[in-house]
Order: C-alpha cells, then sequence, then structure tokens
C-alpha cells in the first residue's frame, strides 16, 4: 500500500458521462441523490456548455486538455482519411494537446486516471491509466501492465456491451450495475495501490442509461422505472463513497480538491433528422448513384456533405478529391445552408437551436480541419450524418440524446454563471499549483 503524505495537496475529479444539470436538480429534489445533494451544498453546481459536436470523442478531450479541437484536434469519432472518403476512427495517439496529468508529470506529480474516454490505446503515465470508451481490448487500455491480471479478477469492463443493451433492456440494466461495482473495486485497488497527487475516475454507465432507457428514468409507470431509479442511487453512492476517501485522505471536509462534471446533458429523444437527406432535398448535397451507401459516392457538384452527427463541410475545390466549390464561394455556400436549415421544421418546431461557425467553435493551429459549420438541434430532434437515410425523420430504438448546453460542472473554486468545458482543467492544476 502506498504512504501518502497527507500534507501534500490532493485533487479528485469525479466524471458522469452525459449526465445533465436539470436531472440532478429533479433527482435531488425527489430526495433520489442525497449524498450528491450534500456535496454540491458545499459548493458552485453550474449548468455548462461543451465544445462541439456535443459527443464523448470531442467533449472528454476538451476537459482533459482545456482546449477545444482547434488545438486538441478530436473533431469527432470519424474523420476523413485525407485524400479520400473513407473513415478512420481517431483515438488517444490523434490528441495533440497535452492533458492534465502530462503537465501534472512536467511538476513532478503523479496521476491516476480510471474510464476516461479517448484515452484508448493507454500510453505510459507517470502513474496509472486504465482507458474509457471506445477501448476494445482491456490489455491495450491499461498502464503499466501490472493492473491487467488485477482488473480481470475484479470483474472489471470498461464498457456493457451496447449492441446488446440496444436490444435488451434487462440486461443493460443488470450490466450497468455489475459494472458500476466493477468502476469500484477498481477505485478501491488504485486509490490504495498508487501515490498519486490527481485522481480521476468517469462513470458512462449513466450516458447508457439515458440512450436505452430515458423515458424509464423519467417516467414513473414505466416497467423499468424503479431498477433505471435504482441505478442513480448507486452513482449516488459511489460519487459519496469518492468524497469520504477524499476526506479521509486529505482530512478536508471542504472538498475544496473535489470536482464533478459531465460531457454533455441529454434529453428525450423524439426523432432523429437526416441532415443529407433534408440537405439533397433542397439541392445542396448530391450524390452519383439514388441510393448511396457511402460517402465516396458523392457528386462532384455537391455543395456541402456532413459527418455525424451534425458537422457541416464546404465541398471544396483542393481540399476534397471531388470537390467543385471555389474556396471564394464558400462563405455563400455556408449562408445558403444556413438558410435552408433555419426552415427546418417538424410539426412547426424550428429544430435548429443554435449554429456554430468554424471561427466561432475552433480556436488553434489545428482549426482550419474542423468543419465549417456545425448545427445544433433544439431538445428530441439528434441531428445525424448517415448518407442511406431515405426520410428525413426516424426513430431507431433510443430514447435519449445529447444536448450541447444543458452539461453540468461541481467545484468549490470560483466559476463563471455558465462555464465551458474548456475551463475545468485549469481548475484542478490551480487547486494542484
Amino acid at each position: 500500500m502506498a504512504l501518502f503524505s497527507r500534507k501534500k495537496t490532493k485533487a479528485v475529479v469525479v466524471g458522469l458521462d452525459g449526465v445533465p444539470h436539470t436531472l440532478l436538480h429533479d433527482l435531488m429534489a425527489q430526495g433520489v441523490l442525497p449524498r450528491m445533494a450534500e456535496i454540491f451544498k458545499q459548493g458552485n453546481l453550474r449548468r455548462m456548455e461543451v465544445t462541439v459536436p456535443e459527443i464523448s470523442a470531442v467533449s472528454w478531450p476538451s476537459f482533459m486538455t482545456g482546449a477545444d479541437p482547434g488545438s486538441h484536434g478530436i473533431f469527432g469519432f470519424t474523420e476523413l482519411i485525407p485524400g479520400t472518403y473513407d473513415f478512420t476512427f481517431p483515438n488517444y495517439s490523434d490528441l495533440k494537446a497535452p492533458t492534465i496529468w502530462d503537465k501534472l508529470e512536467k511538476q513532478g506529480k503523479r496521476s491516476v486516471v480510471l474510464n476516461q474516454p479517448g484515452t484508448y490505446p493507454a500510453r505510459r503515465v507517470n502513474g496509472a491509466l486504465v482507458s474509457g470508451f471506445v477501448a476494445i481490448e482491456l490489455h491495450k487500455a491499461v498502464f503499466p501492465a501490472k493492473y491487467i491480471g488485477k482488473l480481470r479478477r475484479l470483474d472489471y469492463d470498461i464498457d456493457i456491451d451496447t449492441n446488446l443493451a440496444r436490444r435488451n433492456h434487462q440486461y443493460a440494466l443488470q450490466d450497468l450495475m455489475r459494472t458500476l461495482k466493477g468502476r469500484e473495486a477498481a477505485v478501491e485497488l488504485l486509490w490504495n495501490d498508487e501515490e498519486w497527487d490527481f485522481f480521476e475516475v468517469v462513470v458512462t454507465g449513466t450516458d447508457r442509461l439515458h440512450h436505452y432507457l430515458w423515458d424509464a428514468l423519467v417516467d414513473e409507470n414505466h416497467q423499468h422505472h424503479e431498477k433505471a431509479i435504482g441505478y442513480y442511487r448507486a452513482v449516488d453512492t459511489f460519487v459519496g463513497n469518492m468524497a469520504d476517501r477524499y476526506v479521509k485522505l486529505t482530512k478536508d471536509d471542504s472538498l475544496s480538491g473535489f470536482t464533478m462534471l459531465s460531457d454533455h446533458g441529454f434529453c428525450a429523444l423524439e426523432k432523429e433528422v437526416a441532415l443529407i437527406r433534408f440537405l439533397r432535398d433542397n439541392g445542396l448535397v448530391e450524390f452519383e448513384v439514388d441510393q448511396p451507401e457511402s460517402l465516396g459516392q458523392i457528386a462532384p457538384t455537391s455543395k456541402v456533405f456532413v459527418l455525424d452527427p451534425n458537422r457541416i463541410y464546404v465541398h471544396t475545390k483542393g481540399k476534397f478529391p471531388k470537390g467543385s466549390v471555389d474556396p471564394s464561394d464558400a462563405g455563400k455556400v455556408i449562408e445558403d445552408v444556413k438558410a435552408a436549415l433555419s426552415e427546418l421544421e417538424y410539426e412547426g418546431k424550428k429544430l435548429v437551436r443554435r449554429f456554430f461557425h468554424r471561427e466561432e467553435a475552433y480556436h488553434g493551429p489545428l482549426a482550419d480541419q474542423g468543419p465549417d459549420l456545425v448545427a445544433v438541434s433544439i431538445n428530441g430532434f439528434d441531428f445525424k450524418g448517415a448518407v442511406d437515410r431515405a426520410e428525413i425523420f426516424g426513430h431507431f430504438g433510443l430514447s435519449g440524446m445529447h444536448n450541447q448546453d444543458d452539461a453540468f460542472l461541481w467545484t468549490t473554486q470560483a466559476v463563471d454563471e455558465v462555464p465551458q468545458i474548456t475551463q475545468v482543467a485549469e481548475l484542478v492544476l490551480d487547486h494542484l499549483a
């Protein structure tokens, strides 16, 4: 067991993937989250905005680097391979900005990072790191390797089987509880086994519950409501245990080095919206075939294309293989896209809440690699970039969807009324300075 200096400053971060600020307030009011309600009284609970697009692949790197994609280089779950219309899947090796733990290592400080999305495959860290989603093989997700066998013996899994969970909600609820128990056991192992200055753990099961069973969570008449609420009670206990460990270790009842956040908000899903289908109908996207199966079938005459979930790129000449839009005309094309999407509606509801131009959303040496425009939807309508959708509106089995402006941050430090996710890293580093 590691020996700790009780005078040494410590910082702990607990991430709850996809937990919205509004839901926290609702569940605390219902008495579901007594430990979090107690903790939150001691600091500042804020609604937080995240970088775009509002997905874990972008938000978590923005948290852990304190920078937006223009500096860290991750713009989505997928990117185009340069010179093609084929996809690649960015991972930890593609991250171009230093993380919190990279910066702490330069100060001689040690870190434990557990289940942080966007850190696969694991790489050397001054301490220990266990990758989170998307991590394929446990033996490539753990540093140092001495913990692989220990984690297996703890029945530790990085994630539930999301394909099975989507079809079988009973399985989802059971495996969410099992995975959370494994996460708790891994915390106990690494908390005691490593000497650390910074400790972070992320719970991803909350995101999974929301995607598959948001309706069960908010509808008390749903057949799975009690089990969905029971999972949140278990998460509350998990968070309370983290706070108790911190107080016992640091003798700091104020929790001044304890931070909590989510990477995006969540809400009920009414319809998925195929942006490419809509833009095709408005003459802005064209394909070489009537029923395209891949982006590679895009026509040279296409003005734009969309990458999941809501990233819009001008089909610029010289930038993309079939691109035909002169760079000098890109601004007009963007305005045409905005004009079209501003008319996108469902049963009288306009569906675009906000547009982000590239220069507004991204800053840094890699900003020009980002989308020209990101369209953020209103709650209930999940924008998608799939090329093969025959209809604009559909529903494909999910119950909840992400939103951009309802993440949460809790900290005892001074913070903006509506902070940005890129500000959180500095709060942690300031505490450990």
